[in-house]
C-alpha cells in the first residue's frame, strides 16, 4: 500500500466505524435488543471525535498538503469563506431525507442534564463539526479520493486536478455520507469547485469549517436539531 494512504483514509475509515456502531446500536435499541436509551448513544459522539482528532495528530507529519500559508492569498480566502457560507445557505432548503445508507442522525442537547453536562456536550459536538470533521474529510476526499480516482499513485497528481468522472463520483460519495443526500451532493459539487479554483486544501478545510459553524450556530438558535 501507499505509503501515503493510510493517513489520509485511517482517520476517515474510524469515523464511519464509529457511525455504523451508533447506527447498530440504534437499530438494536429499536428492537429491545441492547438494554440503552437512544439517548446514551450520543455519549458516543465525544469519544468519536477525540479519537479521530488524536489519529489526525498521530499522522500530523505526513499532511504536507496543508499550508497555512496558503491562507495569506486574500482573493481565495474570501472564495473560501464565501463558498462556505454559500453551503451553508442551500443546506438549509434541501433538508430533503434522502439518504439510501439509513443514516438517521440528528443531536438534541436539550435531552441532557441543564449545566456543566449540556454545555461539554455542545462544545463537543461544535468542536467536532468546525475543527476535526473538516480537517478529516477534506484530507480524505479532496487530497485522497479524488486524485486516487484518477491515479492510484495518488501523491503524483497535483493538488487540484480532477477529471470529469473524479469530480461526480467524489460528489455523489460525499452525499451520501451525510443525512441529507442532495445537500451533501450541492456541498461535494462546492468544495470540489472550490479545489479546483484555489489547488489548495487547506482553503476546502476552511470553508468546510465555515459551513459547520453557521450551520451549528443555527441550529443552537433555531433548534432545528435534525440538522445535527
Amino acid at each position: 500500500m501507499n505509503s501515503a494512504i493510510l493517513p489520509r483514509v485511517a482517520p476517515f475509515a474510524l469515523f464511519m466505524a464509529c457511525v455504523g456502531l451508533e447506527e447498530g446500536g440504534r437499530f438494536l435499541i429499536e428492537r429491545g435488543l441492547l438494554p440503552l436509551d437512544q439517548q446514551d448513544l450520543q455519549y458516543l459522539y465525544p469519544l468519536k471525535i477525540a479519537a479521530v482528532a488524536l489519529l489526525l495528530l498521530r499522522f500530523a507529519r505526513h499532511y504536507t498538503e496543508l499550508e497555512p500559508k496558503q491562507l495569506a492569498n486574500l482573493r481565495h480566502l474570501a472564495l473560501s469563506v464565501g463558498c462556505g457560507v454559500m453551503v451553508f445557505l442551500l443546506w438549509i432548503p434541501l433538508d430533503i431525507r434522502l439518504n439510501p445508507l439509513g443514516i438517521t442522525g440528528g443531536f438534541n442537547p436539550l435531552l441532557f442534564q441543564e449545566g456543566t453536562e449540556r454545555i461539554l456536550m455542545i462544545a463537543a459536538r461544535l468542536a467536532g463539526a468546525v475543527l476535526v470533521v473538516p480537517l478529516m474529510e477534506e484530507l480524505f476526499w479532496r487530497s485522497f479520493f479524488i486524485r486516487y480516482l484518477i491515479a492510484q499513485d495518488f501523491s503524483q497528481v497535483e493538488i487540484g486536478r480532477t477529471t470529469r468522472s473524479a469530480f461526480l463520483i467524489t460528489a455523489l460519495l460525499f452525499g451520501l455520507e451525510h443525512n441529507f443526500f442532495i445537500a451533501g451532493v450541492m456541498a461535494g459539487c462546492a468544495y470540489n469547485f472550490l479545489l479546483h479554483a484555489t489547488r489548495s486544501i487547506i482553503h476546502c478545510v476552511l470553508a468546510h469549517a465555515v459551513t459547520n459553524l453557521l450551520l451549528g450556530l443555527y441550529v443552537l438558535t433555531t433548534q432545528q436539531w435534525q440538522f445535527w
